[in-house]
Order: structure tokens, then sequence, then C-alpha cells
């Protein structure tokens, strides 16, 4: 079997010298499997592909359950929340079983201090990347929001120092400051560009969980897209997302049922919107948030992907027996 991973919906020159520089070596395998059908080369056996989205694990740091004063004392100490305090009580376990807890801070851009823990907050969590469309989100959220609610942004990257494989990061993270600084004082106020300590990476993560939980509103607002896993993370925290139409996040989030979809991904008035909309409606996006973490269990959690795998397994087994 041949597990892909990534993919285009649709194919350009680059897709193509891919897949032909891919294509010889996978001629004999018994099974193509996708993450998405979407990704699967025209001129792969369909008879051999088969569709296994991928999962999230609920137990790992980035998902595990944090109760509300948890949640409030990890953003105040690492600077994402009014308050400050002392490092909080609430740990976690490395994968090696040794215990920890987060003791690294922020480092965030804003005017004035952080939100206070009562203000609806709109976060989007992503890679510093121009696909991710960060300073999409600012705009929308300052010319939609900023005025008509209490509402505060936080756009939370990881620090740019510490992921190799992204030398845009730096660059990304700076076009997003040249965007917050033309902003009006009153629209700075309410945006926070923040980088996440990276050296402990189940630390990033807590700190990440601990975002998506507090926030009122979840944002994915991608230009492009593989499956993106960060919105099943976030529906899992039963949080209400708006999010772009593109790649996999459409395989996660059915509009108006368990969350909200915009079809075009640089439609900055109609993504704003969308945001103004569930802050309006606090028991509307209540409910897509319990839809959204119903449909996670159902789908994208682990014993759903290994049922899929055994039933791959069993498949090929028999066809190599007959």
């Amino acid at each position: 079997m041949w597990r892909c991973h990534v993919g285009a919906d649709i194919a350009n020159d680059y897709v193509e010298r891919a897949w032909a520089f891919l294509r010889p070596y996978l001629g004999d395998v018994d099974a193509y499997v996708f993450s998405r059908a979407a990704f699967a080369p025209p001129w792969a056996d369909a008879q051999r592909v088969f569709v296994i989205p991928p999962s999230i694990d609920p137990f790992a740091p980035k998902n595990q359950e944090m109760e509300p004063d948890e949640v409030e004392a990890v953003l105040r100490y690492v600077g994402l929340l009014r308050g400050g305090g002392p490092p909080p009580r609430t740990g976690f376990t490395h994968a090696d079983g040794s215990p920890a807890r987060v003791n690294r801070h922020a480092d965030v851009l804003q005017t004035g201090p952080p939100p206070p823990a009562d203000a609806p907050l709109v976060a989007q969590v992503s890679r510093w990347d121009r696909m991710k469309d960060m300073a999409g989100v600012m705009t929308a959220f300052a010319d939609h929001v900023v005025g008509t609610s209490a509402a505060h942004l936080l756009l939370a990257g990881p620090v740019v120092t510490g992921v190799a494989d992204d030398p845009e990061g730096a660059e990304t993270l700076d076009e997003c400051d040249v965007v917050w600084r033309d902003l009006s004082h009153g629209q700075r106020t309410r945006i926070h560009l923040a980088c996440i300590p990276m050296r402990d990476p189940d630390e990033n993560a807590v700190i990440v969980n601990a975002i998506q939980r507090h926030a009122a509103v979840v944002a994915q607002k991608s230009i492009a897209e593989g499956f993106g896993l960060t919105v099943a993370e976030a529906m899992w925290k039963a949080k209400p997302i708006v999010a772009s139409a593109v790649g996999g996040i459409v395989d996660q989030i059915t509009s108006g049922a368990d969350g909200l979809l915009v079809d075009d991904p640089r439609d900055l008035d109609a993504f704003g919107r969308a945001i103004r909309r569930l802050l309006d409606d606090p028991p509307y996006a209540a409910q897509l948030g319990a839809n959204a973490r119903t449909r996670v269990q159902a789908e994208f959690l682990g014993d759903r992907h290994l049922e899929q795998w055994a039933q791959l397994f069993t498949k090929l087994d028999e066809a190599h027996s007959s």
C-alpha cells in the first residue's frame, strides 16, 4: 500500500510534474490510500484507490480535556489574557511519560493589554503561511466586527525561528505586522498577533488547546488546504467555526449544520459577516459547536480510522488469498 496525505484539488503543471516523477514507482502497489478522493491522480486504477481521512488523538496534549479555570490560568500566564499570574499548576505528560507544565510565554504584538477573560475571542491558530491568510482574517475582523462587538481577535502561530521547514514564516509574519500597523488605533486594540513558543512541542500543544477552548469562534481562512485537521481539533472542543470552503475543510464541515463555510476564500466581506453572525447569535453558535463535536466523534477519531484500515487490510488479504 502507498499512503498519500497531501494533494491538490485542481491539477496544474506542478501537480502533473510531481505525479510524473512518482508514477513509475507506484505501478505495482496493491492500494493507493488518499486523505481525500480529489487527491487521487486520474491515472490511478479506481479499484485500487481508497480514501481514509486522517483523525485526531483526543488524548494528545492539543486535544485533551481542560477545565475552564485551567484554560484561563494557562492563557493568563503566557500573556494571551489580561491579568498575568503564576505558572499554572495544571500539568501535562510527555510521550515518554515525564511530567511537565507550561512555563514559557508567548510573544505578542498588541496595543495595550491582552483581551479580558470575559470578552468574546475569535481565534485562528495556524502556521505563519500566506495560504492561511492571517492578514485577511485581520482585515475582515477589523472591517466587520470592531465597533459592533466587544470581541477581540487572536492570530496565533508558532515562533518563526522554531519551524525549520517553513522558511516563509518570518516573511508572512512581517506582512501581517504591516497590515496590523496600518489599522486604526481602535482596531489595533482589539487585534493581537501572538507567536507561541515551540521549544517544547507538547507545551505548544497545551497552549493551542487552551486558545481553542477559550475562543467564542474559531476561524480557518485558508486560501488552499490539504486536509486541515486544525478544524477537527476545534470541532472536538465544540467550537463554532468559520472557514473557507477549500480542500479537506469541506469534508469536515457541512455549512449551516456544524460550522459556516465561505465559498470564496478571498471574500473578506463574507468572512467578516460570518464571524459577526456567530458573535451576534450565541445560541446558534453554541448549536453549531455541539453539532461539530458530534460529527468529530463519529468521523474523525482514531477508532473510525483504525476500522477503515482493518477493512482495507482484510480486503487485500482476501484478494491475495483467492
